[in-house]
């Protein structure tokens, strides 16, 4: 699976959207594929607030409980509603519907240490 160009991603395979300040993080591709089916999001409320690298949310699959990380600071500003009830939009569309929440940056230079979407791949490919 290619990843999209236009996004970051981090090491704990997350993906970062950046819009302005306001960056949208979800779960990659290569995570869903590992964890199997999703049966469980758990997100943080809205408002609350994050330093980079603290656990927002676990992802419930069938095999296993894999923690969130924000890799960036701010505070959440939207969750994705969708998931509650439909938890396998994670595996369907983890670039897309399968989004999990929206922060708003405290620390835009936090971005400077995020992967590309080469990067990435060359991470994964490399036995993470």
């Amino acid at each position: 699976m290619s990843n999209p160009r236009n996004l970051k991603y981090t090491e704990e395979h997350e993906w970062l959207l950046v819009e302005g300040d306001v960056v949208t993080i979800g779960v990659t591709w290569h995570a869903q594929d590992q964890l199997g089916d999703v049966v469980f999001v758990d997100l943080p409320e809205v408002d609350a607030d994050f330093a980079a690298g603290d656990v927002i949310g676990e992802v419930e699959s069938v095999k296993a409980v894999s923690e969130i990380y924000t890799p960036v600071s701010g505070a959440v500003v939207e969750v994705n509603e969708e998931l509650d009830g439909a938890e396998d939009l994670v595996n369907q569309d983890p670039y897309g519907d399968g989004w999990m929440v929206k922060i708003k940056l405290d620390h835009p230079g936090e971005l400077e240490a995020l992967m590309s979407a080469e990067a990435y791949e060359a991470f994964c490919e490399g036995g993470e």
